[in-house]
């Protein structure tokens, strides 16, 4: 059957369409830089090759609309009206402690959804907007929400824990749950098949380096630690959030400004991070072209970046005690060599060997280590759709 997956995130929607009996994808595509000058839609099916075409989308809902606009195309679409699609599967960031698991779509899970909006403001609201649209167009197909937390799950409590009174967990559940879970498990799955190694004996580093970014120690299949926490605030920085800052940076700020902690909140959410720290753009292309033009503050950000990721490795090597592979995957880590390069050059000490040529591949399965290389190295396309789509399936079974 043929099942839409939705991803939606903090300025970008991938979308695929999936049959699920085969898996092959019928249409994909993705939207650009939403809520950023020059948005844009690309999209390509069994009709035709890669189409770009630039679209103002200043919200998501625009986004969803050129989506649905995109598969029922009279030319270059793959079905004649949304009624075809059987199920739509949803990635959603946060679940708070309603979610476990994944959960077919209700009035009743959209409230608790919404009620964890204060968790993921970037993220929650954008996926309930690609849930609402779906449920108003296709009014008799069902709906299924993954969500990003539940791979993390089997971190111990020596890592989900925060140095806060204990009352806080016991009472509140305020502890680190992690987020772009569907990534990790899909990328550490994949890259032990690559390997040729059980999945239970190798220790993976994931590095998912998007707008929205996140490290996750792997051990034996099985998330050990990760960088977000609570919210998907924390961790490394990121297109436009801070990632971890000292927490009394809150206080200091709202004397500055004059603004209460949710106005803070906003500004290292949104305001904050590459866009923030460069004066530039979220967008690592537009940070590397102000870089060639001498922008000194764009390489600033960047250099600050890469020091981020570089820490949560190396920290996360101590905590599985040795790694075997470190994996980029998402937007940056797949297509952007400079900072993969940047990355490398500081773990030169656990004998990593860096195959320059491999390394200016963008968007390939591709190990950019060289056989000498100690740790193994490699560039792993995330298919987070795919897994959705699978989840989606099983729990319509």
């Amino acid at each position: 059957m043929e099942v839409l997956v939705i991803n939606c995130g903090s300025s970008s929607l991938k979308f695929q369409l999936i049959d699920s009996d085969s898996e092959k994808v019928l249409a994909k595509g993705l939207c650009e830089r939403i809520g950023i000058d020059g948005s844009s839609i690309t999209y390509e099916s069994e009709k035709c090759d890669k189409i770009t075409k630039e679209i103002d989308m200043p919200t998501h809902h625009e986004a969803i609309s050129a989506v649905i606009d995109a598969l029922t195309d009279n030319e270059n679409g793959v079905i004649n009206d949304m009624s075809e699609v059987k199920a739509v599967g949803h990635r959603v960031v946060h679940g708070g402690e309603y979610f476990s698991k994944s959960a077919i779509v209700t009035d009743d899970v959209i409230s608790k959804i919404e009620e964890c909006n204060y968790l993921a403001p970037l993220h929650n609201p954008a996926n309930i907007i690609g849930i609402k649209a779906c449920m108003k167009l296709m009014k008799d197909t069902p709906n299924v929400v993954v969500f990003d937390t539940a791979f993390h799950q089997t971190m111990p409590e020596e890592a989900y824990l925060y140095g806060l009174p204990r009352k806080y967990y016991d009472e509140n559940k305020i502890r680190r749950y992690g987020f772009h879970g569907t990534s990790h498990s899909f990328v550490s799955k994949r890259v032990a098949e690559i390997m040729k190694c059980p999945l239970e004996e190798i220790k993976t580093i994931v590095c998912h380096l998007g707008n929205g970014a996140s490290i996750c120690a792997v051990d034996g299949g099985k998330s050990v630690d990760t960088s977000m926490g609570l919210t998907p605030l924390a961790g490394v920085m990121m297109g436009t959030r801070s990632g971890d800052i000292d927490p009394g940076i809150l206080e200091i700020i709202a004397d500055i400004e004059n603004k209460d902690i949710s106005e803070v909140i906003n500004i290292l959410n949104k305001e904050s991070g590459i866009a923030g720290l460069s004066g530039v753009s979220s967008d690592f292309r537009d940070i590397a072209k102000a870089i060639e033009e001498g922008n000194i503050n764009a390489k600033s950000a960047l250099n600050a970046y890469v020091r981020t990721v570089v820490r949560f490795v190396g920290a996360y090597v101590a905590v599985m005690n040795g790694v075997d592979c470190i994996v980029f995957t998402a937007g940056v880590g797949e297509n952007n060599s400079v900072v993969r390069e940047a990355v490398c050059k500081h773990l030169e000490y656990l004998g990593i060997t860096l195959d320059k040529e491999a390394n200016s591949k963008r968007g390939e399965e591709v190990m950019i280590s060289t056989p000498e290389s100690k740790v193994k190295v490699y560039v792993v396309p995330t298919n987070e759709e795919l897994a959705i789509a699978r989840e989606t399936v099983e729990l319509l079974k």
